[in-house]
């Protein structure tokens, strides 16, 4: 692996078409506000450049958390208890706007998303192809709406609704050439041994 990251902008700002022109070995998607703090990027890297994962999240459940609405920490919970119920992803931070693939991995996947979807639909591919999700702690200050964050609560119902659409896909209407299909076919296979 070159050690080499490309990043794309926000996880809120339609990533599939950037990923088309995406280089390097891997793919960041952080937000751009800053509510994530970018000295947690080599740790986000870490797992993927020695080897040891091919999509990892930052976890602000597993990091530190300032400022987060009550009401965005329980839909993050719901999100994230649907993710580990549907499709077996034992994670920590479903919503998390802080995700590392290898770039590979995640230009083979056919995305739909246009906004706030990106990470139930990335989730829910990843793991329907056999893919497991590290996590690493990261730290995350909050903004909130009159700060300009965009977040809605129609933007939860569309998270939870895509998580629950993309459980009854097959496998070959998520990737984006046939290759990748089988790969990812041989390991659910293994996975399973």
């Amino acid at each position: 692996m070159r050690k080499q990251a490309q990043a794309t902008g926000s996880a809120h700002q339609r990533p599939a078409g950037h990923l088309k022109v995406a280089t390097g070995d891997v793919i960041v998607i952080q937000d751009a506000d800053l509510e994530y703090d970018p000295s947690d990027l080599e740790a986000l890297l870490t797992p993927i450049v020695e080897g040891r994962a091919e999509v990892v999240y930052g976890s602000r459940f597993r990091g530190s958390i300032e400022g987060m609405a009550w009401k965005n920490w329980i839909a993050n919970k719901i999100l994230t208890a649907t993710a580990n119920i549907l499709y077996g992803a034992g994670i920590t931070d479903e919503a998390t706007a802080y995700k590392a693939f290898r770039a590979e991995l995640l230009q083979g996947i056919r995305l739909n998303c246009e906004r706030f979807e990106f990470c139930p639909e990335v989730t829910a591919k990843v793991r329907l192809l056999g893919y497991h999700i590290d996590e690493v702690p990261v730290r995350y200050t909050a903004r909130t709406t009159v700060n300009g964050k965009k977040v809605r609560a129609i933007d939860f119902l569309e998270a939870l609704w895509t998580l629950l659409k993309y459980r009854f896909c097959s496998r070959a209407n998520l990737v984006t050439n046939l290759g990748m299909a089988v790969a990812a076919e041989a390991s659910v296979v293994s996975e399973r041994a």
